[in-house]
């Protein structure tokens, strides 16, 4: 508005020959001003409307991006829960499982060491009746060719005494019989020597039935030993299937728990991503929303000052058109401007009119506003 002024003394010398008077000169740099601040004001609302389209769909994006990570916030942490708790389980299986392999393996080793004791057992007998039966057989032989002849048959029955499953009630037998040397034999008489012929087909009907006898023996420990081994192969089959099933479970279950793990560990990852980013947009959306806020006060301010300096120019405008004023401007402005060395100032003084003195003091007011 202070411009105004200054540019009304200029524009009063160079239109004081023209027909223009210096009011009209006024009133239309006054209108040119007047447009000129309208078209910035427009020019501020579009930049302005721009610049808010941006607050608005960058908040409005950042708000769903803040409801979409903290939606996806709670499902990853659902997610590692979950996966920590299969981990668990899985680890909880892997132990009971290592139980029941352990045990089983146990089981496995006892099995076979009785196994092994049995079957060492069973060597050793079979052969004592093997060799017993097959001693009892020769001595059998040996008494029913030699007739008595104690010497040739001596070997055999000795080997059959000596046997662990010989009763002890027929080795006293045995032994009595044996201890009658062919040589007494002979010195004997003929009823002596029938009574030694008779004594020694006793001790073969006695070896004959200890024959048997050890035969059915033998051919029981035979099948009690592949009963033994049927039940010890079946036994054998069920730990092994058991343990074959518990390893591939716990490999199965060490490899759930892997996972499990992993996707724990993926999850908490991308949870703590999610939730970096999360708190980035809602910085970067309450600083954003804080500088729109500011710039749309601003702008408010910037508008209504515009708008205010608008009226008093058009104001300004309504009172220089008046009649009042344009009606003396040729009377009085001419006579203003032909006075030498005078300040504009003194449009101020006691020499203008009431009217004159009116638009002044408007537009110092409004100048200074």
């Amino acid at each position: 508005m202070l411009k105004v002024l200054v540019v009304t003394s200029v524009l009063l010398t160079a239109t004081f020959a023209s027909k223009v008077t210096p009011v009209q000169k006024v009133i239309e740099l006054m209108n040119n001003m007047v447009e000129k601040g309208k078209k910035e004001r427009g020019d501020e609302q579009i930049q302005f409307a721009s610049f808010k389209t941006f607050c608005d769909n960058t908040v409005s994006a950042k708000q769903q991006a803040i409801a979409e990570a903290t939606e996806m916030i709670e499902v990853l942490t659902a997610d590692i829960e979950k996966y920590e708790a299969e981990a668990s389980s899985a680890a909880k299986a892997i132990s009971g499982l290592e139980g029941d392999i352990s045990a089983w393996e146990g089981d496995t080793r006892a099995a076979n060491k009785v196994r092994q004791i049995e079957n060492t057992d069973y060597v050793a007998t079979h052969k004592d009746y093997s060799e017993t039966i097959s001693a009892l057989e020769m001595a059998i032989a040996t008494l029913q060719k030699t007739s008595g002849d104690v010497k040739q048959a001596a070997a055999s029955l000795t080997q059959v005494s000596k046997s662990n499953l010989f009763p002890a009630e027929s080795r006293k037998v045995l032994e009595a019989f044996l201890s009658m040397g062919s040589g007494e034999v002979e010195k004997l008489g003929a009823p002596e020597a029938n009574a030694y012929e008779f004594q020694s087909q006793a001790i073969v009907d006695m070896l004959s039935k200890l024959l048997g006898k050890f035969d059915d023996e033998r051919h029981t420990l035979e099948e009690e030993e592949t009963e033994a081994v049927h039940s010890f192969e079946m036994l054998a089959a069920d730990l092994k299937n058991n343990l074959d099933s518990a390893n591939q479970a716990r490999t199965e279950k060490s490899e759930a728990k892997a996972k499990a793990l992993q996707g724990a560990a993926d999850s908490k990852g991308a949870l703590q991503d999610t939730v970096t980013t999360r708190d980035d947009d809602s910085k970067y959306t309450a600083d954003l929303t804080a500088t729109c806020e500011q710039k749309s006060s601003d702008f408010a301010n910037r508008q209504q000052l515009r708008t205010e300096e608008l009226e008093a120019i058009n104001k300004a405008i309504e009172i220089l058109a008046g009649g009042a004023v344009s009606g003396a401007s040729e009377t009085h402005l001419p006579q203003f401007v032909q006075i030498k060395g005078t300040s504009f100032a003194q449009l101020r003084s006691d020499s203008q009119t009431p009217t004159q003195k009116k638009v002044a003091a408007y537009l110092t007011a409004r100048g200074r506003s």
